[in-house]
């Protein structure tokens, strides 16, 4: 964990262009301390982590290193132990382990970065494929393919926020084909609306449309993916101009969030928490220009903000109010809220083009504002 979080610290500092002193000084920390936790001769702490996230706009990456370690060897060697000591080749306890593995990643997603939490998802699914042809029963084989459904649906999805293209396709295929062999709905639907979200992206919202239509078609009635495969449609809509389809898709959301208890791990990726729709509902209505999406984007962000547990959505509601805000003929106020998400480092490479529409309209407006903003964008545009 030490080691983590030092390489992470040296790259961040050396990327900044600061010295031991420098950083040190935006600290107020002493000038050895700083070098003696680069060193990893000092473990660090969640307050020293998070204050240092916040002044080298880190996003949270050197506060991963202490709860959401890379290196998880231990955590394999220890299933594979438990596996050779078990009556089988593949166990029950090796199946419940592995899925509470796939449960606890999902969970991470909403705040650790994709490139620290891509590791120890690939590391996990090489793993299960070692199993693919060990001893074991039919039920148990069943079970092992579906747990390699959602492993392969998270890296895709890792994947898609670092724009890694080939591989998020072929992840994507790969969850897809689990998913048909295992007669698995959920995860087949999961596959579409993931694509249809980066096709949306891309810009391809009649693409994004069919998606994420076929998704609700492939979806178990009620459940989690269902729900979020309407919340796709509705962008697509709102991104095609038709404010109607749009204003129906909202609605379908509302009703079938509506009286919905809400999951014991809201974090979880692929658990639908009713208290999303207000953020969907934020993203869409600016995306389709209604003058609706200020305040709801600005009572989001306060809820988010009481929260403090995804950072990542926090940023996202500061571009919906900022291209709210465009739309509302207030580009001061858009540049500010969108210098906070860009600040952040919380945006990542999938989601950039968020930011990149902000700041471009900020330019447009024509006030003094713009040409900063485009320097801070270019200062902490991800790689």
């Amino acid at each position: 964990m030490t080691e983590q979080f030092a390489a992470e610290l040296r790259r961040l500092r050396t990327e900044r262009g600061l010295s031991y002193r420098g950083l040190a000084e935006l600290a107020n920390q002493g000038k050895s301390y700083i070098e003696e936790l680069e060193k990893g001769r000092k473990p660090p702490n969640a307050a020293v982590a998070a204050n240092l996230d916040r002044l080298l706009g880190a996003g949270g990456r050197l506060a991963a290193t202490l709860h959401a370690p890379i290196d998880d060897d231990g955590e394999l060697e220890a299933l594979e132990l438990a596996r050779r000591v078990s009556a089988t080749d593949v166990s029950s306890e090796t199946l419940d382990r592995l899925e509470r593995a796939a449960d606890a990643m999902a969970m991470a997603y909403a705040r650790v970065p994709p490139d620290l939490l891509l590791p120890r998802v690939r590391r996990h699914l090489v793993y299960v494929t070692t199993l693919i042809d060990a001893r074991k029963t039919l039920a148990q084989h069943q079970r092992l393919l579906v747990i390699g459904g959602w492993f392969a649906l998270l890296r895709a999805t890792l994947h898609i926020d670092l724009q890694q293209t080939a591989a998020a396709d072929a992840y994507l295929q790969t969850a897809a084909q689990l998913a048909e062999q295992t007669g698995q709905r959920e995860i087949a639907a999961w596959c579409l609306e993931t694509k249809a979200w980066d096709v949306l992206t891309s810009g391809d919202f009649r693409q994004a449309l069919q998606l994420s239509q076929h998704a609700q078609a492939v979806a178990p009635a009620g459940g989690s993916v269902l729900i979020q495969a309407c919340a796709q449609e509705g962008r697509a809509w709102a991104r095609l101009g038709d404010r109607r389809e749009t204003a129906r898709m909202l609605a379908r959301v509302e009703r079938l969030a509506q009286g919905r208890t809400p999951p014991d791990h809201p974090e979880h990726h692929y658990q639908y928490d009713p208290a999303k729709a207000h953020s969907y509902a934020a993203t869409t209505l600016a995306w389709a220009g209604d003058p609706a999406a200020e305040s709801v984007a600005r009572d989001v962000i306060t809820e988010l903000q009481a929260e403090a547990a995804r950072p990542r959505r926090i940023a996202s509601a500061q571009l919906d109010l900022g291209l709210a805000l465009l739309a509302a003929a207030k580009p001061d106020e858009a540049a500010a809220e969108a210098r906070l998400a860009i600040t952040s480092g919380r945006i990542v490479p999938s989601n950039w083009w968020r930011a990149a529409e902000v700041v471009t309209g900020v330019q447009q407006a024509g006030i003094r504002e713009g040409r900063e903003l485009r320097e801070i964008a270019e200062a902490h545009r991800p790689s």
